[in-house]
């Protein structure tokens, strides 16, 4: 059985690389689209489900790749690749070194409503000014090109070898992510979402490690934000809106915030689901109307997987178990356990998070201030406190 779970990552890997071979135009730039989305949803699922930092301006790293690979390309030639991409992924780390070192010093609503405006300085300065082409954005003329003395490798212009480059960028952010999480780093991290007042007392500086994670995921959105323009060919300040940023929030949320798997999840989820009430040949007129649906199906899917979409298995697993002619818990009892126990605390979830740790930051965080302590208080966290 975790022979075959193993397995699965890797069919899928295989198929996604074969879909350019179906030579359907639409369906292989929609899939480009979901997997520099699903990068993008990754960079923040770092901060949301690995640090518990909840940002409404993680658009403006987004954008800022955007614009560094429009601006810094030359209009009659092609660029170098590996330099732009450096410049890309290096101006949005350096905005989030910036930013980070002040929105930081708060936390919960007001750590919320600082990155949103920080973002919202970043639109400003592109659509208000000549920088980017104002509200009228900027072109990209050529996708940028690897040059090994005279020699490249791949061409980008080539729809198939662009479709692979993104493909290969979503499998090494996922690969490094699910390594950071067994990291020690990844450990603290999860100590500070579980209780940050008791990684404080054990002797760590909680700071430093948000501020490196927040830099990491501004890093990625920057990579996701380069390859979107790689993409159209076009950069407007309307990707560094907080709509955006709310977006990318909503397809961690709604894939689950916990598990890298829910941040893809919720990706091909929401992107499909536009799609599917875009369509004027099932709607007709009325996918003009297309939020409507849209807004119901996702309060529907909420409501009904409050763990997201990667954690519905777990949630069918524990309806089997308590159906009836099954042994269950006493009603009084269970009222008064919290339900994030059963998702990822209690003895019984051991083995199920044994095996999907690898992949995620996978401990659910509890809902009561003695339990948080409890949690964070068992964590083993290699190489010991960094005050």
């Amino acid at each position: 059985m975790n022979y075959a779970r193993k397995l699965i990552p890797i069919a899928v890997l295989l198929a996604l690389a074969a879909f350019p071979l179906s030579g359907n135009d639409y369906y292989i730039g929609l899939a480009i689209k979901i997997m520099i989305y699903a990068i993008f949803a990754l960079s923040l699922q770092l901060l949301v489900g690995g640090a518990g930092l909840i940002s409404l301006g993680h658009a403006a790293f987004f954008g800022i790749g955007a614009y560094a690979a429009a601006l810094l390309s030359p209009e009659s030639e092609a660029g170098g690749l590996l330099w732009l991409l450096a410049a890309a992924l290096g101006s949005a780390a350096i905005y989030a070194l910036i930013t980070g070192a002040l929105a930081l010093r708060t936390r919960g609503i007001y750590f919320i409503m600082v990155t949103l405006a920080f973002s919202q300085m970043a639109y400003y300065v592109f659509h208000d000014t000549d920088i980017g082409g104002g509200s009228d954005g900027i072109y990209l003329y050529f996708r940028p090109q690897m040059s090994l003395a005279g020699w490249m490798p791949f061409d980008l212009e080539n729809p198939g070898v662009y479709y692979l480059f993104v493909l290969v960028c979503l499998a090494l952010t996922w690969g490094f992510l699910a390594m950071l999480g067994r990291s020690p780093f990844g450990a603290a991290l999860t100590g500070i979402r579980l209780n940050e007042q008791r990684m404080r007392a054990a002797g760590y500086s909680t700071f430093p490690y948000k501020l490196t994670a927040y830099v990491i995921g501004a890093t990625l959105a920057g990579l996701a934000g380069f390859l979107y323009a790689l993409k159209d060919g076009f950069v407007t300040p309307e990707l560094l809106t907080w709509e955006q940023s709310g977006l990318v929030l909503l397809m961690v949320i709604l894939g689950g915030m916990h598990r890298l798997g829910g941040a893809v999840l919720g990706t091909v989820t929401l992107i499909l689901l536009q799609e599917l009430f875009q369509s004027q040949a099932l709607f007709g007129d009325y996918a003009k109307h297309w939020h409507l649906p849209l807004g119901l199906t996702i309060i529907a899917l909420v409501a009904l997987l409050p763990n997201g979409l990667a954690g519905l298995p777990a949630q069918w697993r524990e309806r089997r178990e308590t159906r009836p002619g099954t042994s269950a818990a006493p009603h009084s009892s269970a009222s008064t356990v919290p339900s994030s126990v059963s998702a990822g605390t209690g003895p019984r979830a051991d083995a199920s998070r044994s095996r999907t740790a690898s992949s995620s930051f996978a401990i659910a965080s509890p809902t009561g201030t003695s339990n948080n302590a409890a949690a964070a208080q068992s964590l083993s966290i290699p190489g010991g406190p960094h005050a």
